[in-house]
């Protein structure tokens, strides 16, 4: 068992029968790391009015459903850049099912973002509410 599915194995065995168990992944067909390049910055401002600027920059290649990038951030009263390194894994909705059902849980509902909305290919987000099975 790999340790994905050990991890939820274990959530699986700490959940009670009347148990859920709610998380998010991302989801592969909607492709967002195509998007995170140098010129799709952000921008946020604190209560003292400073601005922090970040942007994402894709490290190549994408290799299998793992996604690993570099955060940039920067502010004008900073003397260097701040850069943080991630790496995030992007399942297909069959492949968590999968895990899932490997561990002994059930997906009760999927959603394809934390507004509710419904999961699709397009939606970014594979929100899911699993129980024991």
């Amino acid at each position: 068992m790999n340790a994905g599915c050990a991890a939820l194995a274990a959530i699986c065995a700490a959940l009670t029968d009347d148990g859920r168990f709610a998380f998010e992944t991302r989801n592969r067909l909607a492709r967002e790391w195509e998007k995170w390049i140098p010129a799709n910055v952000a921008e946020v401002t604190d209560h003292d009015g400073r601005v922090v600027r970040m942007f994402r920059t894709l490290e190549t290649p994408v290799a299998g459903d793992s996604v690993s990038f570099t955060h940039t951030f920067s502010s004008p009263g900073w003397n260097t850049p701040q850069t943080s390194r991630s790496t995030l894994r992007f399942l297909e909705a069959e492949r968590l099912a999968s895990f899932l059902s490997e561990a002994g849980l059930a997906i009760e509902e999927q959603f394809g973002d934390w507004d509710g909305s419904a999961f699709t290919a397009e939606s970014p987000e594979i929100i899911t509410i699993a129980r024991r099975d």
